[in-house]
């Protein structure tokens, strides 16, 4: 199965991606910039693929600076601007995650790679 890879910025922290309001949820301003960043990148490499079969999902984490993460919260952003850029159809998808963290870099960054299993 071909692999698709793409480089895409650190995500914002989950408290800064949503907000909740009379039981309903929104992205913020920040939410929606970043979401539009991955996009952008989706649309630059050429990845709209919509995959639609069950995936397996690799993401190396560069956080930007020291402070302490729990890599597992990091996802969800990521991976709903994924669905929105037309990579994938839905998070669901999903059967195999592996997330790595890494050495830190300046601004941060995270690398997915994306295939399609039987």
């Amino acid at each position: 199965m071909e692999k698709h890879k793409i480089v895409i910025p650190f995500p914002p922290s989950i408290n800064h991606y949503w907000y909740h309001a009379k039981h309903r949820h929104f992205i913020t301003a920040k939410g929606r910039a970043y979401r539009e960043a991955v996009i952008v990148e989706i649309r630059r490499k050429k990845l709209c693929k919509h995959l639609s079969k069950r995936l397996s999902v690799e993401i190396e984490v560069y956080p930007p600076d020291r402070r302490k993460r729990d890599i597992d919260n990091l996802m969800k952003a990521p991976i709903d601007a994924l669905c929105h850029g037309g990579l994938i159809v839905d998070d669901s998808q999903i059967d195999i995650l592996r997330i790595e963290r890494k050495e830190i870099i300046k601004g941060g960054k995270l690398v997915i790679a994306i295939w399609e299993i039987a």
